[in-house]
Order: C-alpha cells, then sequence, then structure tokens
C-alpha cells in the first residue's frame, strides 16, 4: 500500500490549515494519507484554543470531503474537539474513503515538559486525556492509533503488538528540544518493539502561537529501518510503500512481543 506523511506549520486559521493540506495532497496518489498532531487549529494558550473551538461536525466536514472526493483513507492527525462534558480531548481521526469515521481516539498521555530556556508545556491545563487504545482497519490492514506524547508509554505499543495491529500512526508536534533528542530513537523502539510500521507525520517550523517543532516527519519498517524522512521542518510530503510481508517477517525473526 502506498502512504503518504504530511508534515505541516498549521497555524490559528483552519481554512488556511485545510488549503495546506489540500495543496499537498495534489502531489500523491496515495491510498492512505496521514497528516500530524493538531492539523486543523494549533494554539498552545489554553483560554485562546478554547475561544477558537468550532464544532466536531464543522472541523470534520472538508477533510471528509476530502477523503471522498480522493477515494483514499484520512487519518486527520487530531484536532482539538470538546467533550460532551464541557473538556477539551486531542483527537485523532480515522476517516474512509466514503468520507465516514471509521474511528476516533483520543490522546491518552497529556504532554508535560520543564525545557531548558524557560520553555515549557503543561497539555493538562488545556486538554482531558483518554481513556482507551484503538484498532481500526485500513483496507486489508490493522491500524492502532496514537499521539505524540504516547510515544513514551510503550505499554501501549506492546497492547497493540498483543492484537496483531501492522500499522502504528503517532501524528506529532514534538518540540525542537525534544524531538532533537529522542524523536527517532522512540519512533525506531515502538517499531521494533511491536514488530509494526510505525508512520509518524509532523508539525514543523514556527507557528503563529509562537512554539517551535522539529518536524522530520518519518516511515519506520517493523525491523527498526527508517525507510522514508523529511530531512527538514518545512512543510512538505512523504510517499512510502509498505505491506503486510515486513510485519510477518520480523515477528517470525523475533517472537518476544508474543510473550507480553
Amino acid at each position: 500500500m502506498k502512504v503518504a506523511l504530511l508534515q505541516l506549520t498549521s497555524g490559528t486559521v483552519p481554512d488556511a490549515n485545510f488549503d495546506a493540506v489540500a495543496a499537498l495532497l495534489r502531489n500523491t496518489d496515495a491510498r492512505f494519507v496521514l497528516t500530524p498532531e493538531m492539523t486543523p487549529f494549533l494554539e498552545k494558550d489554553a483560554k485562546k484554543l478554547r475561544v477558537g473551538l468550532i464544532p466536531q461536525s464543522d472541523m470534520l466536514a472538508p477533510y471528509r470531503a476530502l477523503a471522498r472526493d480522493r477515494d483514499l483513507y484520512f487519518l486527520l492527525g487530531s484536532a482539538a474537539v470538546l467533550r460532551d462534558d464541557g473538556q477539551i480531548a486531542n483527537r485523532s481521526f480515522l476517516l474512509g474513503p466514503d468520507g465516514a469515521v471509521i474511528a476516533q481516539y483520543d490522546k491518552m498521555h497529556l504532554f508535560e515538559a520543564a525545557l531548558p530556556g524557560g520553555e515549557s508545556y503543561r497539555e493538562s491545563d488545556s486538554y482531558a486525556a483518554g481513556e482507551a487504545s484503538v484498532i481500526a482497519p485500513v483496507d486489508d490492514l490493522t491500524v492502532g492509533m496514537s499521539i505524540c506524547y504516547d510515544l513514551r508509554f510503550p505499554a501501549l505499543y506492546s497492547d497493540y503488538a498483543r492484537n496483531g495491529v501492522d500499522i502504528i500512526t503517532a501524528p506529532s508536534a514534538f518540540t525542537r528540544s525534544t524531538g532533537k533528542a529522542h524523536w527517532e530513537t522512540l519512533l525506531r523502539a515502538r517499531a521494533i518493539e511491536s514488530g509494526a510500521w510505525v508512520l509518524a507525520p509532523a508539525q514543523g517550523g514556527t507557528h503563529e502561537d509562537g512554539r517551535r517543532t522539529w518536524g522530520r516527519t518519518m516511515a519506520v519498517a517493523p525491523w527498526g529501518e527508517v525507510v522514508g524522512v523529511l530531512d527538514h521542518d518545512r512543510p512538505g510530503l512523504l510517499d512510502v510503500e509498505i505491506d503486510r510481508k515486513a510485519v510477518l517477517d520480523a515477528r517470525a525473526r523475533i517472537p518476544a512481543w508474543r510473550q507480553r
């Protein structure tokens, strides 16, 4: 299966962010397209985030139409959405070729960090954590869904390995400092541990809300090889071919994941 991973520099205007996605998609004929964390609207200030929220159905509408018009599977890496209880979720959506929502996953592990230079993040000030892993089909492959900071918590990926997923999605918005130190290492470790493809579309560059993200969108094979990377932090598109054979081969070589 041909997959396309999009790297973006999302800002605070949803229409402009959608236009950036649509423009990049003109350059691929992939069957499965993935975008980064917070594709439609990226804002780190809790008050501004809440003010800028739009209803989930309205936010999803253009992306559903895009999946339907292009006849492809589409992972909207994540978006901030208002839950029924009034809290905000960081939610990833898997859309089918008919534009329907196949699955949705709320980020389980919320980012907290105090970085050199005074940069700090506390997602729990803005978001409520999800409570469950999610597995869904993409054609004849299965996908385990995750988001960004989840990568630091291997138990989630062990669960996906036990359930035999072929692909793990990890849409992200890593900071530059944590990305430089840990991004590739974490992605390769999760692939090796689970024997699955890890597909990680990323935010990159300097955003309207002032944050700076690492980019380096990456696809990692089940044996741990980096099979594709955008080695920069600018918007771009990465095409990669994946298949189940690589999953079966990796798990046959080292079946330790079965023992967890």
